[in-house]
């Protein structure tokens, strides 16, 4: 029995719907997407301006964090780990801080309790 001929119609037609799907999705999507200018323009007149205020500082904060990115991916621990123990430390920064300002507000009421309540000259209370 001989071989059975090829099927080009059916791999052709495959081909065609293989390729339409991997280039035309993605094609699609880019073109119904929208821009961000066009979904700047969206927003309402007070969300424009509340967007223009704050966009210096996200992008600080962006710029901000890729910095600390690439700080972390310098040292030889994995950058989760890094992260984390730069946290710890800043956190502990922060709670030696509140500690050194609460020891200076009861030594400043120990103070005003040392002098006591003094008459103010002249007038009466």
């Amino acid at each position: 029995m001989p071989p059975k001929p090829i099927n080009w119609k059916m791999y052709t037609k495959m081909a065609i719907a293989g390729l339409t799907c991997t280039i035309g999705g993605p094609a699609l999507i880019y073109y119904v997407s929208p821009t961000e200018e066009e979904l700047f323009l969206k927003y309402n007149p007070e969300l424009q301006k509340r967007s223009l205020e704050n966009r210096i500082g996200k992008q600080q904060d962006f710029d901000d964090f890729v910095g600390k990115l690439k700080e972390y991916s310098k040292s030889d621990k994995t950058i989760w780990e890094a992260a984390a123990a730069d946290e710890r430390r800043n956190r502990d920064g922060k709670i030696s801080a509140q500690a050194k300002l609460s020891a200076e507000i009861e030594a400043r009421k120990a103070e005003i309790r040392k002098e006591g309540i003094k008459p103010v000259p002249g007038g009466s209370l």
